[in-house]
């Protein structure tokens, strides 16, 4: 009794201390956010990428569009995160698009990270296997990318930065399966399969920004699965994960962006339809935002630095002969015409041998979130050893960022060889350049947390 009247005195001798702990509030300004999307135009006209021959498509499902999210600190200069629903685009197309954003945004070049979605059901915005770029289609997607991030720009309000790590394990799995000839499976039958050559990462993290109302105004999130996949045939589409985000920004109010992970060992089988994948994502995404909590952000920074590789040297008759007996085997219908797309491939790429060129590598820090941008189809277990070793606890890749140079397959990989690796305008770096990107990639990141 004694107790609980002296602390009812010095309640009553300081009424302030209780009066400002209720009237705390709930919401706290962090940050400030714009967000926009642009779609870019397509017909039927226009070359499909995403296979080994041309493809085409009648009519489209969801939209493919070009999705900027603005991000900055007072005092610091902004970041900008576009997710572009295309195959794949080269830095000669995003180094010009951004370019344009320096101009007319105070956004610095080092700051702005643009990654492809990777659905294979997008007009061509590159030249590989049996197809090359539709001009006039990237030319839109340049323009829907500097159009998203001036809208972003310009909207720009305050926000709290939210933040939960959700898991999402069955859309997708390693695709690279060991068969029973010793061979990785790329197409065609594998009912002799045996395992799984590599790990399949579940990780789906979610980046929300809130309003003074707690209103949705840009959510991101991450996940590592090729988009592949349409609810109607022959059409074209930003595949499940765009088809996700689009409806859930209808469910949820605010911006949606999908930023597609270290993928390029990773494929849904044929198990799930597009419609069930596109459900299981929305799904976690919603139950993911619902456990996010407002997370403290004492700094946002960007860094992106120039990486050198080199196109491999190969030799001609053992990359023939690989690939025309795996497909001569597993896919005997259309045999002759993969097997002369790469040859073609070879042929293009034969006198570049050894050639020395230049990409970027970016990491971007905000809070103790860290995302790292690389610029090829990243081989999971090579995104796994970047989050494994870097020194943010949360830390996620985005894949085809910011440039493209073919899949980057880990040593392992190689060694077990399969389509990942066979040289063509898909595959043509030396190896060990995957196991390269990881280095320059946590010197980013060790240099973000210093």
């Amino acid at each position: 009794m004694t107790m609980r009247f002296a602390l009812l005195g010095l309640l009553m001798l300081f009424p302030s201390c209780a009066s400002e702990q209720a009237a705390l509030p709930a919401f706290t300004p962090n940050v400030r956010v714009g967000a926009a999307a642009v779609d870019i135009e397509a017909d039927d006209s226009m070359v499909i990428g995403g296979g080994i021959h041309p493809g085409r498509a009648t009519g489209q499902e969801g939209k493919l569009r070009a999705v900027a999210v603005v991000i900055e600190k007072p005092g610091s200069p902004p970041v900008a995160i576009v997710a572009c629903d295309v195959l794949m685009m080269d830095r000669a197309l995003l180094d010009r698009a951004i370019a344009e954003i320096v101009k007319i945004t105070p956004i610095p070049a080092s700051h702005i990270l643009i990654n492809a979605t990777h659905t294979h059901h997008a007009p061509t915005s590159c030249t590989v296997h049996g197809y090359a770029v539709d001009t006039v289609f990237s030319e839109r997607v340049v323009r829907a990318i500097v159009e998203s991030v001036s809208q972003a720009a310009a909207s720009r309000g305050e926000a709290s930065f939210h933040f939960a790590r959700g898991q999402e394990s069955t859309v997708g799995q390693n695709s690279r399966l060991l068969l029973g000839d010793n061979t990785i499976f790329w197409i065609g039958d594998r009912k002799d399969a045996l395992r799984p050559t590599g790990p399949f990462d579940p990780e789906l993290p979610v980046l929300a920004f809130r309003d003074s109302a707690n209103k949705l105004r840009a959510l991101l999130f991450n996940h590592s699965t090729h988009s592949i996949g349409t609810r109607k045939g022959g059409v074209r589409s930003p595949s499940f994960y765009g088809l996700a985000a689009q409806e859930l920004e209808a469910e949820l109010g605010g911006t949606v962006s999908f930023l597609e992970g270290a993928s390029g060992s990773t494929h849904n089988l044929g198990a799930l339809s597009c419609d069930e994948m596109a459900h299981r994502i929305k799904e976690t995404v919603r139950e993911t935002l619902a456990k996010a909590e407002p997370r403290a952000v004492d700094a946002i920074v960007a860094l992106k630095r120039e990486f050198a590789y080199r196109v491999r040297k190969f030799d001609e008759a053992k990359e023939d002969e690989a690939v025309s007996a795996y497909c001569r085997k597993r896919a005997p219908g259309g045999a002759d015409g993969i097997i002369e797309v790469f040859r073609k491939q070879r042929q293009v790429l034969a006198p570049q041998q050894g050639q020395e060129r230049k990409s970027w590598i970016q990491a971007i820090r905000i809070g103790d979130v860290a995302l790292v941008g690389v610029p090829a189809e990243f081989f999971t277990t090579l995104g796994l050893e970047i989050k494994r070793r870097s020194p943010f606890r949360h830390t996620y890749v985005a894949e085809l960022a910011n440039d493209w140079i073919g899949y980057l397959p880990d040593r392992k990989g190689f060694e077990l060889g399969g389509y990942q690796t066979w040289t063509g305008l898909h595959s043509f770096t030396e190896q060990g350049t995957g196991e390269a990107v990881v280095e320059e990639a946590l010197k980013l990141l060790d240099q973000l947390a210093r």
